[in-house]
Order: C-alpha cells, then structure tokens, then sequence
C-alpha cells in the first residue's frame, strides 16, 4: 500500500491558480471562428487572465509557453512569444512554441511547471490553440518516406480515426455498442453540465464576425449534439474503415478553440494572496505503437501513478480526452474501471464539446479543477489523453480544498 500523502516528483510544489478556454466552434468557413485568427484567440483568454489577476505584475511572468499543433500562419511565428507581446505583457516577456500534437497544452503546462519547480522562474501562462477550419491536421505535413519504406511505423499510424479502428481489432471486447453507448452518454452528460450551469463558467466570450460582417460575440459551445440517440446513431457511416466501428457518433468533431492557463510557484501564490485551484504532483508522457495511439493515456498514467506514490484506486476525479470513445474505454478496462463511472468526465467530454487538438489539455485541468471546487472530500484527479504518432500524456494533480491538504513551507 502507498502513503496517503505524497510529494510527487517535483521540488518546489506548482500550482494551477486560475485557467480558461474559449468556447468551441465547429472548424469550417461557417463556424464559430470561421474569420476570426488563431492568436487573436489566445489573446483574449490571456488579457482576461491577467484581468482577473491585477496582483500579478506583468514582468514577474517568466514564461509564456503556448502550443499548436500546426505552426504556421496565424497559429506559427513563436506563437508564445506573439501571444505575449499582443497581449500588452510587455517586451520583457519571453515565450516559445510547443508541439505534441493533442497534448500541447499538456505539455506547455508541465514544461512550465518543471521551470518552476527548478527556481527557474516563478511565474508562467501556458496553453494552445487550435484553427483546424484554418489548418487542418496535417496541413502542410510531409511525413518523411522512411516510415513506410522501412516499415517504422503501419501507414495507418498517419490516420487517427484508422489507430481507432485497430483498438477494436485487438481489444474485441471494445464493441462498436459500448462505444456507441459511451458517445451518446458524453452527449448527455455535457447537457445536463450545461443546464446545472458547470460550463459556462470556464469560458470567456469571444467578439468575432460573422459572414456577414457583423461583429457578434461567442458565448457558448458550437459542437454539442444534446439530441443524439442510440437508434440515431446506429446507421451511421464508419469513414475509416468500411464495416468498421468508429463513427462521426463515437469520435470528437473537427473544431476551432483556445485555451490558457496561470502557473505559480506554491509560495510565491500564498505571498501574493493568490488561491490555488489545483496543485500539480506529477506527469509522464510515453510512447506506443502509433497504430495503436489511443493506448497511450495507459502507459502514462502507470508512470505518473507511480511517480506519485499513488494507486487507481485512490485517484477520485478523471478528465480524459475523448478524442474517441473506443479510447476512452481501452483506458477504462484497463484500470478496471465502469464506462459509466461518475469519477470519469461527468460533465462530458471532446465527444460533446469538441477537441482543438493542442488545446485540450488545458481544457481537462479547467474542469477538473472546478470539480475539485465542488467536491473537496476528492484529494487526488488525473488528466490524460492520448497524442498523436502513438504517446499518451497524464498529469496528476492534488485538491488544495482537501481537508489533509498541506502548503508547502518555505525553505
């Protein structure tokens, strides 16, 4: 058995003191963002962030590390850096770019937090952003010929909804009907959030134009499909594979969004009266087989539990990606865990609200922050999500609203 109080694999204790996503939009010329930029996004969520936080000063920021997947355009150009200096940080303010593909926020959060917990600095922004109506997947790509020429990886490691597709061959116990089940379930938990008002609270309005030219404002989330129903689902194409399982019904929508999150030093939080909604204990980011890719968050959370001192079973909060839902509940059966857990996603998941690629990681410590706010008796949640080219990333985090929760005491 493990102690019930861990340090984690950090010195100086991290924590998350604040974070935000714009709301989602469906990624075509129509949609929520269809003429609105990249950057412009993640301005927004980091003007608002620095809004809500007049104590801290703009020059203590020692980094703003932003990702995108595809780094070109308005999504390229040292994205951290341009965020930085458009958002009036001032010229002090350094910043870089991050890529891992669905876990670049992820990332750019534990990159951070690493240089923080070394002393580097106190300080960070972290986040990612994602136009895929602007740039799709592997816009602009051009995968090196050796991969399939020396066989490095199956030519199905290029197509994630194909990984998908071979999670089910290998695993015959993930049937298309609880994958189906598990699709319309994230559809219904996301409404029911919506209604009890466990949404909106995350997001912050965005001005955008329309096609008309008018200016209006984003205010809510474009993908959600509340009306979705087994029967409605059961005739739907498998696009990846024909006779296949996976379908638009079980897979996150393409979409446009942005997300951003406020790291601090524990102390330096506490001397600026600063809370802290969640403190970072571990992560880990581990490859598998790319043909494979939707394995990944198993291999990861095995490390990162262990990094930590902790076991599954005294994990009591998950926010994983549902970038598909035979995904989700590989992981599932993997831990022993019920596909209608309430611990896993109970205010639905990518299915439901999207999956901006590199912006979701952020996106799953937003909300499994608020569910530490509303359940203190949780001490210990996960993050994790499969990446494309087969990782898989967790981070594991500690609930400061716990009764046993202990500050760190400065040295």
């Amino acid at each position: 058995m493990t102690t019930s109080t861990t340090t984690g694999m950090l010195g100086r204790r991290v924590v998350l003191v604040d974070g935000a996503r714009t709301p989602f939009g469906r990624a075509r010329p129509d949609g929520l963002y269809g003429a609105t930029r990249a950057d412009d996004l993640l301005v927004t969520l980091v003007r608002e962030l620095m809004r809500r936080h007049p104590e801290v000063s703009p020059d203590r920021i020692g980094e703003v590390a932003m990702a995108a997947t595809t780094q070109s355009g308005d999504q390229g150009l040292t994205l951290g850096r341009t965020v930085a200096l458009l958002a009036g940080l001032g010229q002090e303010v350094p910043g870089y770019a991050v890529d891992r593909m669905c876990s670049g926020a992820m990332t750019a959060t534990t990159q951070v937090a690493a240089q923080i917990a070394v002393g580097a600095i106190d300080i960070a922004l972290a986040g990612g952003v994602e136009h895929m109506g602007r740039h799709p997947l592997g816009d602009g790509a051009d995968p090196n010929p050796r991969f399939m020429t020396e066989r490095l990886v199956d030519s199905d490691a290029l197509v994630m909804g194909a990984t998908a597709e071979n999670l089910h061959d290998r695993y015959p116990a993930l049937t298309r009907e609880r994958a189906d089940a598990y699709g319309v379930r994230s559809q219904q938990r996301y409404a029911a959030a919506l209604a009890a008002g466990r949404i909106d609270a995350d997001l912050v309005p965005v001005a955008v134009r329309g096609e008309d030219g008018a200016w209006g404002l984003a205010t809510a989330d474009e993908p959600p499909r509340p009306e979705t129903t087994l029967a409605g689902i059961a005739d739907l194409k498998t696009p990846f594979r024909p006779g296949g399982r996976v379908t638009a019904a079980t897979s996150s929508p393409l979409t446009d969004g942005a997300t951003a999150c406020l790291m601090m030093a524990e102390d330096v939080a506490a001397d600026l009266g600063t809370p802290a909604r969640m403190r970072l204990v571990s992560y880990a980011y581990r490859g598998v087989d790319p043909a494979l890719m939707g394995i990944g968050p198993v291999p990861a959370t095995e490390i990162a539990l262990a990094q930590a001192g902790l076991e599954i079973g005294q994990i009591g909060a998950i926010e994983i990606n549902e970038a598909f839902a035979v995904q989700v509940l590989a992981f599932l059966d993997a831990f022993g865990i019920a596909e209608d857990s309430p611990i896993v996603n109970p205010d639905g998941g990518a299915i439901a609200m999207g999956h901006p690629l590199a912006a979701s990681g952020v996106r799953l410590a937003v909300q499994l922050a608020r569910r530490f706010e509303a359940d203190p008796s949780i001490r210990y949640g996960l993050t994790t999500m499969c990446v494309g080219l087969g990782q898989g990333a967790t981070a594991v985090w500690e609930n400061p609203h716990h009764p046993d929760y202990t500050p760190q005491e400065k040295k």
